[in-house]
C-alpha cells in the first residue's frame, strides 16, 4: 500500500506512461497502484497535476466521459486536447472508448 505522500507520484508516473491515442480511467490506475480511496485519490491527483506536465486530458471516467473536463480552464479543453491526438469525442465522451482504453495492469503488468 502507498504512503498518501507518495501516491501523487505514482499515479502521475502511470498517467505519463498513457500513450497519445490512447485513455485510461481514473479506475484503473487506482487498481493498479493498490490505492485505498480508489478512484477519488486519482482524481485529485489529476486535479493538482495541471501545470506540471502531466498528460490529464487521458484519464477519463469508468465509461469514457471527459468527468474532469472543468479542471482545463475551459469546457473544451480537455477535448480539443484529446481530438488533436486522434481521439473521438462526442457529447463529453470517448467514441471509441473500449478500443481506446489503455489498462495499466494490462501494459504494465500487475
Amino acid at each position: 500500500m502507498l504512503e498518501e505522500k507518495d501516491y501523487f507520484k505514482e499515479v502521475y508516473r502511470v498517467v505519463r506512461e498513457v500513450p497519445p491515442g490512447r485513455v485510461t480511467t481514473y479506475g484503473a490506475i487506482a487498481r493498479y497502484l493498490s490505492l485505498r480511496a480508489g478512484a477519488r485519490m486519482v482524481g485529485w491527483a489529476m486535479t493538482a497535476s495541471h501545470g506540471h506536465g502531466i498528460p490529464a486530458h487521458r484519464v477519463v471516467n469508468s465509461v469514457g466521459v471527459l468527468s474532469g473536463k472543468h479542471f482545463f480552464g475551459g469546457p473544451t479543453v480537455m477535448q480539443q486536447l484529446l481530438e488533436d491526438e486522434g481521439v473521438r469525442v462526442k457529447d463529453d465522451r470517448v467514441v471509441d472508448f473500449k478500443t481506446r482504453l489503455w489498462d495499466p495492469s494490462v501494459e504494465l503488468g500487475v
